[in-house]
Formats: structure tokens, C-alpha cells, sequence
């Protein structure tokens, strides 16, 4: 079975003391945390902030060392079954205006709880919890 590898962020800014994440809906309607394809030669750092600059505009200097989450799911795609490993970071942004890509259809900047619920798959859901945590008992 073939194996898909991809990077990405779970991304949030601060406003009036509040955390905020930033979800996006991919055009097949799903809501998700910005990720992509790992390029050849490419290190997860790499493939995420490219992946999140392309897919909404904001330009990631650094992650916050100690957290990397990973999900693994399947898709078929042209009859084929594919396993899909994508690996998250967690990052910080001033930044509050996104530049969609034309692969997205809309994008959300929520607090927790409204995100979660927002996240279309539990596996998601689980990373944005395990970021959460993190980000409560690092005092972030």
C-alpha cells in the first residue's frame, strides 16, 4: 500500500488573552489544520512553512519546541488504497488576515472549544487537545 507523507501546524495567536486556532475548510468541505505534501529532500519544519504560507499567507519563522503530533489515516484515490501519515507542529502568529489558496473555501480563527467542534475528524480533534494541553501546562 502506497504511503502519503505530509506537515503541517496547528497555529494560534493570542487576542484580548485568549488563544485562538486557525482552521481551515479544504475544498471537499472538511475543516483542518494547514498541511501539505513532504517535498523530496524536504524536513517536516520545511514542509510545514511552506505548506502554511502557500495555503494561508502567513509566514512561520519557528515552532514551539516540544510538541509534534502525527495521524494516520486511509483514502483511496483512483482505486487505489493510501495511507496517510501527516505530522503537526504547533506555531504561534501575530498575524490575523490570511491569504487563502484556491485549494480552501473558508478559513476560521476559533478558541478551543468552538475549534473542536468545528474539526471535522476526531483525529484532529486529538491533536488539537494534545496542543491545547501543551500550550496550558508550558504556560505558553
Amino acid at each position: 500500500m502506497p504511503i502519503e507523507k505530509s506537515a503541517g501546524a496547528v497555529i494560534f495567536r493570542r487576542e484580548n488573552s485568549k488563544v485562538k486556532y486557525l482552521l481551515i475548510k479544504y475544498e471537499w468541505g472538511h475543516w483542518e489544520f494547514p498541511r501539505g505534501a513532504i517535498e523530496k529532500g524536504e524536513s517536516l519544519e520545511e514542509t510545514a512553512k511552506r505548506e502554511i504560507k502557500e495555503e494561508t499567507g502567513i509566514k512561520v519563522e519557528s515552532f514551539i519546541p516540544g510538541f509534534k503530533e502525527w495521524i494516520k489515516f486511509f483514502f483511496k484515490l483512483k482505486g487505489k488504497n493510501i495511507m496517510k501519515i501527516a505530522t503537526f507542529l504547533l506555531a504561534e502568529t501575530k498575524e490575523k488576515k490570511i491569504k487563502l489558496s484556491h485549494e480552501h473555501k473558508d478559513f476560521a480563527w476559533l478558541e478551543y472549544d468552538k475549534a473542536i467542534e468545528r474539526l471535522t475528524f476526531d483525529n484532529s480533534k486529538e491533536v488539537l487537545e494534545k496542543a491545547n494541553k501543551f500550550l496550558l501546562k508550558n504556560d505558553f
